[in-house]
This record gives structure tokens, sequence and C-alpha cells, in this order.
């Protein structure tokens, strides 16, 4: 068995800095649920198909099953966990559970994520561009539409 050396890596979640040392095949998935405990982003299916892992990285929706950690070095990562602020829920947040958006739960915080990203960048986005932002997220349970409305509301 090979024993992978250490790297040192500096990245900011849910705005907490952190300097660490970590193994340079870890994934930011596993680092994230095993090392920090913030088991709101999900493992899917490991492999970029089902979104139930994403976060956001300096802004941008990814996968962080396909991340590793040396990736991230002076990166900014947000996760499901820091969308709410001082314990008042994000609109998009308060949106799903106002639209019944969140059935079984399990794509929610991808589906939350990949929706920040989008708002961040466009304001006003219509329905178009909110399916194709959601696009790489499964969801088994509600048939998008609410999903979809929930966003729509989050805009107003």
């Amino acid at each position: 068995m090979i024993k992978m050396s250490s790297v040192t890596i500096h990245t900011m979640v849910n705005r907490r800095n952190y300097e660490l040392s970590v193994s340079p095949n870890q994934t930011l998935l596993r680092f994230l649920r095993e090392e920090l405990g913030l088991t709101g982003t999900k493992c899917g299916c490991e492999i970029g198909e089902c979104g139930a892992c994403t976060v956001l990285i300096d802004g941008e929706a990814v996968n962080s099953c396909l991340v590793l950690l040396p990736q991230i070095d002076g990166k900014e990562i947000l996760t499901v966990e820091g969308l709410a602020l001082n314990g008042t829920l994000h609109p998009l947040q308060k949106s799903f559970m106002d639209n019944d958006a969140v059935h079984c739960g399990f794509c929610t915080p991808g589906m939350l994520m990949s929706a920040k990203a989008l708002l961040d960048k466009n304001s006003n986005p219509d329905e178009n561009e909110i399916r194709t932002a959601i696009s790489g997220n499964l969801c088994r349970c509600t048939g998008y539409v609410q999903i979809v409305d929930a966003i729509k509301e989050a805009v107003k």
C-alpha cells in the first residue's frame, strides 16, 4: 500500500477560515461530511451525475464528489448549512418550504445550491434558465414543478 503524503491548504468554508493538512486524494464531499460534519451535502452517486453533493466554490455550483482537496486551496466554499444567517433561513430555503418543494429532501441541498448560484448571477431568471441551472440535480419525487415554482418565488 502506498501512503500518500499530506498537503497544506487554506480555505474558507461557510465563512470560516481553515488551514488544513489533508490527503491529496480525498474528495471535498468526504471532507465536508466526515471531517467537518457538514452532512447537508449529500452523498449520492459519487460520479458527478446526480447533483446531491452540489456546493458553491467561489460562487460556482460544483459536484463536491469530483473535487479533490488540493483544488480548494485559496477558495471559498459554501454548503447548504451556510445559507442561513444568524438563524434566519435564506429566501430560497423559505420558498422551498412554502412551495412544498421538499419531499424526501435528499436532492434539496443540491437544488438549493444550484439555485443560489443561478440567482447570484441572474436575479431575474426565466423558467428555462431555472430549469437549465438545476438540470444537473436529479429529483425522484417532485417532477421539478414545485422546485421551479419555489425558485421563481424566491426571486420576488
